[in-house]
């Protein structure tokens, strides 16, 4: 009995992990598909300009964009999942080890100066924070796919002006109790049958666009703030700010090409300290 409520405990752990990665996987493609066709069926407005050649460059245009957006997103997200932040990897030479360097009992290992993080259940480089939204800590060497927050903010924005046209359509006979409801509780104006599957699928697909332009603004924001040298844990704790000014603390924290890396995941921004390995002195050494 107890081996079987284990088992079920921790695959409902596993579920659970990997949930707010499904949920977000959804609302992405979802956003992306309602504002796909708001451009290439409901713009423009005016049906005299609908199959004009204007109109055909302005819905390529958008889209271009639109994609490009969401190829950055996903890419970023991807690499940011994929990145270990951990100290899996770092070499251990000699009987003793560095200054700073402690015992994780948890791990059972010497560690450079880092934290633990209980979630992902190993030491984590320059932590700072678990996010619960990729299921992975954010540290030292995923940091810089931070940059998803960039087009997620773009894209945020630009959905919601997108979906200007909704809110217009749902007020255009004035601020009423049905249309209050309809932009605050969708799901239950679907359920009690007062509006059809197309016009919930529009309003809630606008309500998260809202909702998530105004989150992804706040973390986005916090962590351009935090670029002062700083981590979230940090800030949290009320830890002054380690600042090796504004060039240094882009190339800790995007690495070496800082100025461009963040158009691209692609484009490779070695951080300082990589291929290096922790020696005993506690110094930084390029492995034999």
């Amino acid at each position: 009995m107890t081996s079987f409520a284990s088992k079920t405990f921790c695959r409902v752990e596993k579920l659970c992990h990997y949930l707010p990665v499904v949920l977000n996987t959804f609302l992405v493609f979802s956003i992306t598909g309602e504002v796909s066709y708001l451009v290439m069926v409901e713009a423009p407005l005016e049906a005299d300009q609908k199959k004009t050649v204007w109109s055909t460059r302005w819905k390529t245009a958008h889209l271009i964009s639109q994609y490009s957006m969401l190829v950055n997103i996903c890419w970023n997200a991807l690499l940011f999942v994929k990145t270990s932040p951990s100290i899996k990897g770092v070499f251990l030479g000699g009987e003793n080890v560095g200054q700073g360097w402690r015992y994780c009992y948890t791990c059972e290992t010497h560690t450079p100066p880092c934290s633990h993080c209980y979630d992902c259940k190993v030491c984590v480089l320059r932590r700072d924070h678990h996010c619960v939204f990729f299921g992975q800590c954010v540290g030292f060497r995923n940091y810089r796919y931070l940059s998803c927050l960039l087009f997620m903010w773009t894209g945020l924005l630009y959905a919601t002006l997108m979906n200007a046209e909704v809110f217009i359509v749902i007020l255009k006979e004035g601020v009423t109790v049905h249309s209050i409801l309809l932009l605050l509780i969708p799901w239950i104006m679907l359920i009690s049958g007062q509006v059809s599957a197309r016009a919930f699928a529009f309003a809630f697909i606008a309500d998260t666009c809202v909702v998530g332009f105004l989150l992804v603004s706040a973390f986005f924001f916090f962590h351009l703030f935090l670029m002062r040298g700083q981590t979230t844990r940090e800030w949290y704790s009320s830890r002054r700010p380690y600042s090796l000014g504004v060039l240094g603390n882009l190339y800790h924290t995007l690495g070496l090409r800082w100025y461009i890396c963040w158009l691209c995941p692609l484009i490779p921004s070695p951080l300082p300290g990589d291929g290096i390995s922790f020696r005993v002195t506690g110094s930084l050494e390029p492995p034999h």
